[in-house]
C-alpha cells in the first residue's frame, strides 16, 4: 500500500502483495488481497498492475464498495488454458470502478482449433464480464485471443468503454468482440474490433446505447440479437451505431431474431455514417434466424419498427446488398433509408422486402423495396 501527502487515493500494488510477472504462477490471491483492502478503502483507491506478465486464473471482484476503485494495468494478464465454462475476469455488483489500460490474453486458440474440428469441447470462458454494476469506465483496455466473449456488459447501468482494442482470429467462434444486454446507458467509443463473431453484440434488454467511432473486420458485423429465443425476453429500444468502418465483414449491420412466437420488441434505432467494404451482408434484417437449422416453421413475434439507416455506403461481395426478412404476423415498420449508396462490383446491386414497410429519402442504391 502507498500514498502520498495531498493524494486523495491509495495505491495496492498486486506485487507488493505477491503477484509474480512471470506468467507462470498463479498471482490470483494477490489480486483478490490488493482488491480487498481497495474496495475497503475510505478513500478512492488504485490496484496497481506493474509490467510484465500475469497468470490469474478465475477470478471473482464482488461489491459494493466505500468508494470508487481503479485497475491501472501496466501489463498482461494471461488466462488458464483449461478452459473452464465460468468466465475469466467477472465484476460483480460494483459501482464507480474504472479499468485503465493493460491487456487480457485469453489463450483461445486451442479450444477454437478444437471447436472448429467438430469435436466435444469445453464451452471456454468470457474474459471480462460485468454484471449487476453500474458507473463503470474501460478505457485503453487490448483483450486477445478471448475464448468466447471478449467483454460482456449484462444488467448493468452507466458504462463507458473507450478507446478498447480486440483481436482474435476470424474464424474464431463466438468471440464477440463486446456484448451488451439487459443493461442501459452503455457508450462504446473509439473501439477497433477484429474478431471471429459480432463486433458488437447487441441482446434482449439492451437500452440506451450509443457506439460509435467503430473500426470492424474481421468479424460478424454488428448485431442486433439474436432475440426471440426466449419467450419472455425484454426488448431492445434506443440505439445508435454511428460513424463506424466495416472491412471484409460477413455483416454490415444486423438484426436477427429466431423464429418463433415472442412479445420482444426492437425499436427506435439509427444506424448514420457507416462505410461498409465488402461485406457479405452489409444491411439485413433476418428474422427467419435458424443458426441449427432445427427450427419450427413458425413467424417470429419480434416487433422491429422505427429504424433509421442514414448515409450507408460502401460495396457489397453479394448481389443482395440490402435484404429485410421480417416476420409475416407482425412485420417490420417505420424502416427508413436516407441516402444509401451501396455497389456489387461492375453490377447493379439488388435489395429484398419481405413484409417490410417504410420510406426512402435521397439516393438510395439498390432501389428501395419497402412497401409505403
Amino acid at each position: 500500500m502507498s500514498s502520498s501527502a495531498g493524494s486523495t487515493s491509495t495505491t495496492y500494488n498486486v506485487v507488493d502483495l505477491g503477484a509474480k510477472a512471470d506468467g507462470k504462477t498463479d498471482s490470483r490471491a494477490a489480486f483478490l488481497s490488493a482488491w480487498s483492502s481497495a474496495c475497503a478503502s475510505n478513500a478512492a483507491a488504485i490496484v496497481l498492475v506493474p509490467s510484465g506478465s500475469y497468470l490469474l486464473t478465475r477470478v471473482v471482484f464482488s461489491g459494493q464498495c466505500k468508494n470508487s476503485v481503479t485497475f491501472q494495468i501496466d501489463g498482461t494478464l494471461v488466462a488458464p488454458t483449461d478452459y473452464g465454462t465460468e468466465n475469466w475476469i467477472t465484476f460483480d455488483g460494483v459501482s464507480g470502478v474504472t479499468i485503465l489500460g493493460g491487456t487480457l490474453d485469453g489463450q483461445g486458440a486451442g479450444l477454437w482449433a478444437c471447436k472448429n474440428a467438430g469435436k466435444t469441447c469445453p464451452v471456454g470462458a468470457t474474459s471480462l464480464e460485468f454484471t449487476n454494476s453500474r458507473e463503470v469506465l474501460i478505457s485503453g483496455l487490448t483483450s486477445l485471443n478471448s475464448q468466447m466473449f471478449h467483454i460482456d456488459i449484462h444488467d448493468c447501468e452507466n458504462v463507458n468503454i473507450q478507446g478498447v482494442h480486440v483481436t482474435a482470429s476470424g474464424d474464431s467462434p463466438n468471440t464477440d468482440g463486446i456484448h451488451v444486454a439487459g443493461s442501459t446507458g452503455v457508450n462504446i467509443t473509439r473501439a477497433i474490433i477484429k474478431t471471429g463473431d459480432d463486433c458488437i453484440s447487441i441482446g434482449p434488454g439492451a437500452t440506451n446505447l450509443w457506439i460509435e467511432n467503430i473500426g470492424c473486420g474481421p468479424g460478424h458485423g454488428i448485431s442486433i440479437g439474436s432475440l426471440g429465443k426466449d419467450p419472455n425476453e425484454q426488448g431492445v429500444q434506443n440505439v445508435t451505431v454511428k460513424t463506424a468502418v466495416f472491412s471484409g465483414t460477413q455483416n454490415g449491420v444486423r438484426i436477427k431474431t429466431w423464429a418463433k412466437p415472442n412479445q420482444g420488441f426492437v425499436r427506435g434505432v439509427l444506424f448514420e455514417d457507416v462505410i461498409i467494404n465488402n461485406a457479405q451482408n452489409p444491411v439485413i434484417i433476418d428474422q427467419e434466424y435458424c443458426p441449427d437449422n432445427n427450427c419450427p416453421s413458425q413467424p417470429s413475434g419480434v416487433k422491429i419498427s422505427n429504424v433509421t439507416y442514414r448515409n450507408i455506403t460502401g460495396s457489397s461481395a453479394t448481389e443482395k446488398a440490402v435484404n429485410f426478412d421480417c416476420s409475416h404476423t407482425n412485420p417490420c415498420t417505420g424502416i427508413v433509408l436516407d441516402i444509401v449508396d451501396l455497389t456489387y462490383g461492375s453490377k447493379p446491386a439488388t435489395a429484398s422486402c419481405t413484409s417490410a414497410a417504410g420510406s426512402a429519402t435521397g439516393v438510395v442504391l439498390p432501389p428501395s423495396c419497402l412497401a409505403s
